[in-house]
C-alpha cells in the first residue's frame, strides 16, 4: 500500500476532486495547512501599509491507495493542479505497512 500526500494551491483543488473522482477514488483525507516553498510568499499592501505574507494557504491531500494505483494517482494529481507557476505544490508517496479499518477490523489492501 501507498500514501499520496499532495500539497496544492487552494484553488486548484476543486479540480484535483473531480479528477481523483473521475479516476475513481472513493475516499481521501484534506485539511487547510499554510507553509512556503521555493516562492517564500509574497508582499501585500493593505491599507497603505506593506506587509509581508510569507506562510501561504495550502491544501493537503492524503489518498490511501494499492501500489498499483500509486504512480496513476500521482499523474491525476499533477495534471489538474499543474499551472506553471512556482507554488503549484508538491506531490509524493509513502509506503504504507499495515492499514485497519477501524469499524470492521479488516487489515491492509481489504481496509482500503
Amino acid at each position: 500500500m501507498k500514501l499520496v500526500t499532495a500539497i496544492v494551491r487552494p484553488e486548484k483543488f476543486k479540480d484535483i476532486k473531480s479528477a481523483l473522482e473521475s479516476y475513481g477514488v472513493q475516499g481521501m483525507t484534506v485539511q487547510n495547512v499554510h507553509g512556503y516553498g521555493q516562492q517564500r510568499g509574497h508582499t501585500e499592501v493593505y491599507r497603505g501599509a506593506e506587509y509581508t505574507v510569507d506562510l501561504l494557504e495550502k491544501v493537503r491531500v492524503e489518498i490511501l491507495v494499492d501500489d498499483h494505483q500509486a504512480t496513476d494517482i500521482v499523474d491525476v494529481i499533477v495534471s489538474s493542479a499543474n499551472t506553471g507557476r512556482a507554488g503549484d505544490g508538491k506531490v509524493w508517496v509513502t509506503d504504507v505497512h499495515q492499514a485497519v479499518r477501524v469499524r470492521t477490523g479488516e487489515r491492509d489492501e481489504t481496509a482500503l
